[in-house]
């Protein structure tokens, strides 16, 4: 991870910002982890949506694609003998798998869209974006905060954990994937879209100033001031913009895709969109992390269309900017 590092700030300093910025290519990577949630299915998210036709719709949307394939799977399972940080080595890994999947694209000149799996894998790009650029930064849409520890968890799942894990605070396995904690300064890191009512008050003290934080009741009200103010407040110090976005953000009763629904909280599909629209039409766009679908509950595959017709429209203007 030193060599990863060092490697980001000579490109850096060469200008690799201003060539980042310009490039129209993308590199889809699919990485079928559920290793991470508190069930399986996840892990089928990757091959369903090349099979709905990701990779092409992209390229109708104005990007030049290359699909990597699949990263190694890592399917969840109960670990009992770990209730508070469910198969920890298998979420470490996929994380640093993910890293080097996103490195690689990043020097290639590529922008990684990683196709999830579960909201652990977020880690992992962070962890490859900064190898690359130490000046990354975050955009985090979600239907939950995600600031659990394995001391604050019940459930003992990694996606629950991926923001308090970038603060610093959690298992030191899954904080150090950049080799020092924190992974991100909390002023560059943003979180929206989340459920307030469902934050634990040992965890509350990581919600503060610098970090930028909405919840989804406030986004709902204005999507698209909400993601101009959290994109606002990255770019200010960040050069390289992580961009994730999980489907649980999205109500349930609209887009049943998630395998941790969120009824009558979430936003609506049109609501998330534009907030996606916004923050990847920022010019320090540098990765994008999609996560959470999971196949099994659209057997007919119609939502899987209508999610790839919105995440590909979000895309679209961003693609004719470049």
């Amino acid at each position: 991870m030193t060599f990863w590092l060092l490697a980001g700030r000579l490109l850096s300093s060469a200008g690799g910002g201003s060539m980042r910025s310009m490039t129209r290519a993308l590199a889809v990577i699919g990485v079928p982890c559920s290793a991470g949630a508190h069930h399986g299915g996840l892990e089928r998210g990757p091959g369903a949506l090349r099979a709905a036709g990701l990779p092409d719709r992209l390229r109708q949307a104005g990007w030049q694609v290359a699909d990597t394939g699949d990263l190694t799977p890592r399917v969840f399972t109960t670990d009992p003998a770990h209730p508070r940080a469910r198969n920890r080595d298998a979420v470490v890994q996929a994380c640093r798998d993910v890293a080097s999947a996103t490195s690689q694209a990043i020097a290639a000149g590529r922008i990684p869209v990683l196709v999830g799996g579960d909201c652990s894998i977020t880690a992992g790009a962070v962890a490859g974006c900064l190898a690359r650029r130490p000046d990354t930064g975050l955009v985090y849409l979600d239907g939950d905060a995600d600031l659990r520890t394995p001391q604050t968890t019940i459930a003992g799942n990694f996606d629950g954990m991926v923001i308090a894990a970038l603060l610093g605070e959690g298992d030191r396995g899954y904080t150090g994937l950049a080799g020092a904690a924190p992974m991100l300064p909390p002023e560059r890191l943003a979180i929206l879209g989340y459920d307030d009512g469902d934050i634990d008050p040992a965890e509350r003290h990581l919600l503060s100033p610098p970090l930028s934080y909405t919840d989804g009741k406030r986004v709902a009200a204005d999507p698209v001031g909400a993601a101009a103010t959290a994109r606002t407040h990255v770019e200010a110090s960040a050069g390289a913009i992580v961009v994730h976005f999980d489907v649980d953000a999205v109500d349930s009763a609209d887009l049943p895709l998630a395998n941790y629904p969120h009824h009558g909280k979430g936003l609506t599909f049109g609501a998330a969109m534009a907030v996606l629209r916004e923050l990847c039409a920022s010019p320090a766009f540098t990765a994008l992390v999609l996560t959470e679908v999971n196949p099994t509950h659209d057997p007919a595959g119609e939502l899987l269309g209508r999610y790839l017709d919105g995440v590909t429209a979000a895309l679209a203007e961003p693609a004719r900017d470049r």
